[in-house]
């Protein structure tokens, strides 16, 4: 996938059964894009990815059963100034911001925002918890 290109999540559930969650994510490396989808499309979620800030604004489709996950560090800005931006258009989608050694300020400032930070690296089941919180999905993985 090259800079900037997205994959999309459906964001429409069909009228037969129930609207998966949707997580769209933003990062700027690819492995971390590539094994984060992964993972959470093991758990369950539908996921969409972004490799910058640009190309999340530019979807249409964030709805009610959308979480995002956003890394700090971006090119040409950072997800804090991407979540405001999000917020100042009215997107109230629940977010989750990762990162590795946040600052004290950071802290605070994602704290102000009631934004949650998961540091990275990623080596426990905090980020799935906290998605599975905010979307009120069961702990089980779905059956195959």
């Amino acid at each position: 996938m090259s800079a900037g290109q997205s994959s999309r999540a459906p964001v429409n559930g069909s009228a037969s059964k129930p609207e998966k969650a949707v997580v769209l994510l933003v990062d700027d490396d690819p492995a971390v894009l590539t094994s984060l989808k992964f993972a959470l499309e093991l758990e369950g979620f539908s996921v969409g990815v972004f490799q910058d800030a640009q190309s999340l604004l530019r979807e249409h489709a964030i709805g009610r059963h959308t979480s995002l996950v956003i890394d700090y560090r971006l090119p040409g800005t950072n997800g804090i100034d991407l979540l405001q931006r999000l917020r100042a258009r009215g997107v109230t989608a629940p977010a989750i911001l990762i990162t590795s050694h946040p600052s004290e300020d950071l802290r605070k400032r994602a704290a102000a925002m009631a934004i949650p930070i998961v540091e990275k690296p990623l080596l426990d089941n905090s980020l799935i918890a906290k998605l599975r919180e905010q979307h009120g999905v069961a702990e089980s993985r779905p059956s195959t």
